[in-house]
């Protein structure tokens, strides 16, 4: 059984109510309403005795209606009006049906039907060709589309089947309501006046006709006729009807019939138990549906009698039904309640009366299911309800806190058309703000984020005091005025503290207050709940980030950001927004950041807004103050759990991140003026500083060289093989600089080994060229870089370097300068000499013979073999290098025959390639009449078809659903190349 709500809505409010013991004091039976124009609403109620009342609502009450209940307060303005009565008859008018647009009333009193003008001034006429009428109904359409013509068949038919067709027929063609003949030349049918009757066992339709309406007014009721369209044989004991499009639906103590208004055949619908309430019927004109009642349980159907959605079960059986908007409305013992048709949920309840209040209570509605104004009557006095406006409902549920039920509401409303998208996003952002001021900031910010038309500026108040920078940019916009004015965080945490206080003070004296019980019970601190509402406003400002802002706002978020971040102390994303890609105002931030100590965030900020000269000057203060210790990098923080703490040194990070800003710079001038304190702490950040490719312009190489401090030689050699290998520099002097340099390091580093070998004389190995010195700058030992530049480069001179190491015994550089010089015989000679010393050092050394066959590898190559051989000392032992002087040889041997294996398998490669695609284009296909297509399994016959490279044959259908890249079998030979055996594997 339906059960209201706890937090059930407010949708109908009092409007206004009439006394009706003022006019009458017998019961209501009937009721009807109809809109005559946009200011008045007319209400026509039908008596027990006969009588026909007509009262009037101005629509302007609409906007200013009370929303006390009119049982119970005298203050309800009584607005409803009475115009004025007739007496149709002496028994009870049982139905009241309003045909609007052509100013008329049809009422059904003790089986007649009588014809009154809308505004009861004419004499009602009755219409005594009908008679023993049970029940009526007016045929409503919901498209021209799904509804016959029924006045064409009736028209062209010239046989009649019933007595009362015949007698129309001998008026000439039609009979009028005061039963004079009238030429049918003269009428003019409209077809929306059809109504239908049971009489009996019989169902009768019957079209009101209008004639020529010139110069005639609505309430001249001496203008048509009565056309008998239709009748079908019905069933006994009909009690209620409704007549939607081609189905007619009636129903009996037994249960629900649909019948044809076309063709008269019937169906039944269902039936009802032996002991139920009396059927009842209901046409909902909003969906075009029929609401079908079994006891307390309304059943909607569509007008072919077939079930649409779920049924209402209402509280007990209703006295009668209304309609209004997407509600059913049910009234019964001075009660009305409203049903939500899709959900079936209990909305509203409202009291009107209490129990036994003398007789049924009868609603009615709007006819077009999409009005605002209800009427219930009584037997003793008559209520009109308004729809309340769907914001006026939203802020109702707002005010009582169901904000969960205001956006189901709002999204139920978006659904069925009434209200927009945006106002869906309006109500979020309203329901974020009053869940803001009530301390809720995770739930708020949840509901920001879900409104499209919410603006970040909206929230920058609650960031920074007014006035400020960005005062203009916030929209001021109060919603509906149901929370206070945006004041910062701290005044709003305070003022919600200060008012839960109050709260529980109000409710311990007895007064009924609206605050989240839960919430009160696990009641946060002061200091919680301002950290919550930090990051939730931050959580804010991040989504926003991503979304489509002018520049000023732009600006705005991320200067606040970084206020939210500096107030929780979150370097880490201060370091990341600022080091990033970002709007933030310098001239908001930097006291912020100065006097709060975030130097390494301002220097981040200084670079991201290209102001190289600021950032480096923090970073050299940064790493003069760390000479002393260890730093700890932020970034490393969050991964200290799993490896211990990343600690490295603060003046190796003040550097690599000055290193970064300087090699985007151009600016010769900064880029030498911070270098040298960057070398000190690390020469690989100078070498990156120096050689960088990601400046726009390079540093000028005479500065730079004239700049580098002469004690640094690596960085200088650095920076000349750079500009010799990467830029390609042609520049003599820069070739021979760098061959100067290499070769004193050389000597210098040639002098450290034989002094080490005066201190340690017991080596394990004995060599020529000097251990492996190397650095973090360069990979491989001095003289290696020294003999490979020697032997590579043509633009430096020889000259010079060999007067630096003419004294010395660098052998290996001498032989190389001398060849470059062209005395290849002198270079020989220092070869021999070289080998003769390895061979027979003397003083009773061991022969050095890796060192003899390390110099004729690394020397082979440049020299022909038979030269050294000529060149060799006789009394030298020849098979002491024969190993190395063979392996020359068949070295070169090798090379020459693996050029020409390389040639020939390129050309056998290339026939083979070639055989292979004519082979393939060259393939027979032989298809008979018993061939079937592989992927649809048609017979090919004479039908195109293709063949796939893994002998798949398809129809040409198939072949261009498939495409030419996949087979049948799913293979995709773009992704899966299918490799044939060719010429090169069979043979």
């Amino acid at each position: 059984m339906a059960k209201p709500e706890p937090r059930a809505r407010t949708v109908l409010e009092p409007l206004s109510y009439f006394n009706l013991s003022e006019q009458s004091r017998a019961p209501v039976r009937s009721l009807a309403i109809s809109n005559v124009s946009d200011s008045q609403c007319l209400i026509y109620l039908g008596t027990q005795f006969g009588g026909l009342f007509l009262f009037s609502v101005d629509n302007k009450d609409l906007n200013a209606a009370s929303a006390s209940d009119p049982s119970n307060s005298p203050s309800v303005p009584q607005s409803i009006k009475f115009v004025r009565n007739v007496l149709v008859g002496n028994s009870s008018v049982d139905y009241i049906h309003v045909f609007g647009e052509i100013g008329k009333l049809l009422v059904l009193l003790d089986g007649f039907l009588f014809l009154v003008d809308s505004l009861l001034l004419q004499p009602v006429k009755k219409l005594s060709f009908l008679r023993g009428i049970s029940v009526i109904t007016r045929r409503l359409r919901s498209s021209e589309s799904e509804c016959s013509n029924l006045s064409e068949g009736a028209g062209s038919s010239s046989e009649y089947t019933s007595t009362s067709q015949r007698f129309l027929k001998k008026l000439g063609g039609g009979i009028r309501a005061n039963g004079l003949k009238m030429k049918e030349s003269t009428q003019h049918r409209v077809g929306n006046h059809v109504f239908s009757v049971v009489i009996g066992k019989r169902l009768i339709l019957i079209e009101f006709v209008l004639s020529n309406r010139v110069g005639k007014s609505d309430q001249d009721i001496d203008d048509g006729s009565f056309v008998i369209l239709k009748e079908i044989p019905c069933i006994d004991g009909v009690m209620a009807m409704v007549w939607l499009n081609d189905s007619i639906i009636v129903s009996t103590l037994n249960g629900y019939t649909l019948f044809s208004c076309v063709t008269g055949q019937s169906g039944v619908i269902f039936s009802l138990p032996d002991v139920s309430s009396p059927p009842r019927l209901k046409l909902l004109c909003k969906e075009w549906n029929v609401l079908l009642l079994v006891d307390n349980v309304g059943v909607i159907a569509n007008a072919h009698g077939q079930p649409v959605g779920g049924s209402l079960v209402f509280h007990r059986d209703p006295d009668s039904i209304g309609e209004i908007s997407s509600y059913v409305v049910v009234a019964r013992d001075g009660k009305m309640e409203l049903y939500h048709k899709k959900t079936g949920r209990c909305i509203q309840m409202v009291t009107f009366g209490g129990e036994g209040v003398g007789g049924p209570c009868i609603v009615a509605d709007e006819e077009d299911g999409s009005g605002k104004l209800i009427v219930v009557a009584t037997p003793t006095k008559v209520i009109c309800y308004r729809k309340l406006p769907s914001e006026e409902q939203i802020k109702d549920l707002l005010r009582k806190k169901n904000f969960k039920e205001a956006i189901s509401l709002v999204e139920e409303l978006e659904c069925e058309g009434e209200l927009s998208k945006d106002m869906l996003s309006f109500v979020h952002a309203q329901v974020g703000f009053l869940l803001l001021f009530d301390l809720h900031f995770e739930e708020a910010v949840n509901h920001f984020l879900q409104s499209e038309t919410m603006q970040p500026s909206e929230v920058f108040p609650f960031i920074m005091r007014d006035p400020n920078r960005w005062s203009l940019l916030v929209p001021r916009n109060r919603y509906w005025g149901l929370h206070p004015p945006p004041a910062p965080l701290e005044d709003v945490v305070d003022d919600g503290l200060m008012a839960i206080q109050r709260a529980i003070f109000l409710r311990k004296a007895g007064v009924e207050t609206v605050v989240d019980d839960a919430f009160l019970l696990n009641l946060p601190s002061r200091d919680d709940l301002l950290e919550s509402a930090i990051k939730s406003v931050t959580r804010y400002l991040e989504v926003s980030r991503d979304k489509e802002l002018t520049p000023s706002v732009k600006e705005g978020v991320d200067t606040l950001l970084m206020y939210l971040y500096r107030a929780l102390n979150n370097v880490n994303e201060m370091e990341k927004l600022v080091s990033s890609a970002n709007s933030c105002v310098v001239e908001e931030l930097e006291s912020l950041l100065d006097d709060s100590g975030h130097l390494r965030t301002l220097a981040f900020l200084y670079s991201s807004k290209g102001m190289s000269s600021k950032a480096l000057a923090i970073w050299r203060i940064l790493a003069r103050n760390y000479s002393s210790g260890l730093w700890k990098d932020p970034s490393s923080e969050s991964s200290s759990h799993c490896g211990g703490t990343n600690i490295i040194s603060g003046k190796e990070t003040a550097a690599a991140e000055a290193s970064k800003i300087l090699e985007e710079s151009s600016d010769s001038q900064l880029v030498l003026q911070h270098l040298g304190w960057v070398a000190d702490i690390n020469q690989v950040f100078a070498v990156q500083i120096l050689t960088s490719e990601k400046r726009d312009n390079q540093l000028p190489p005479e500065e730079v060289i004239a700049a580098i401090d002469p004690k640094k030689v690596e960085i200088l050699q650095r920076y000349l093989q750079w500009l010799i290998e990467d830029q390609d520099s042609n520049d003599t002097q820069f070739h021979t600089i760098y061959a100067l340099s290499l070769a004193k390091s050389a000597l210098e580093s040639f002098e450290a080994e034989v002094a080490s070998k005066i201190l340690d004389p017991v080596r394990r190995e004995e060599t020529s060229i000097s251990e492996y010195r190397t650095s973090a700058i360069f990979q491989s030992p001095v003289r290696e870089r020294l003999q490979i530049f020697l032997l590579s480069s043509d633009l430096y001179d020889p000259e010079e370097v060999l007067d630096l190491i003419e004294g010395s015994e660098l052998w290996s550089e001498k032989a190389i300068l001398y060849k470059k010089l062209g005395q290849e015989a002198l270079v020989l000679q220092i070869l021999a000499l070289l080998l003769d010393m390895y061979l027979d050092p003397q003083d009773g050394k061991e022969p050095m013979f890796k060192a003899a066959v390390r110099l004729l590898h690394n020397h082979g190559e440049s020299l022909d073999p038979l030269q050294v051989l000529e060149r060799l000392s006789p009394d030298m032992p020849l098979q002491l290098a024969s190993e190395t002087i063979l392996r020359m040889l068949r070295a070169r041997l090798h090379h020459h025959r693996q050029g020409r294996i390389v040639h020939n398998l390129a050309r056998a490669l290339d026939t083979d390639a070639s055989l292979a695609i004519l082979e393939e284009r060259s393939r027979h296909v032989q298809i008979n009449d018993e061939s079937l297509c592989d992927s649809c399994h048609a017979r090919l016959g004479t039908k195109l078809f293709a063949m796939y490279p893994d002998d798949t044959i398809v129809c040409y259908k198939c072949f261009r659903r498939q495409g030419e890249s996949t087979s049948v079998t799913g293979r995709n030979f773009k992704q899966d190349v299918l490799v044939k055996p060719g010429w090169l594997v069979t043979r």
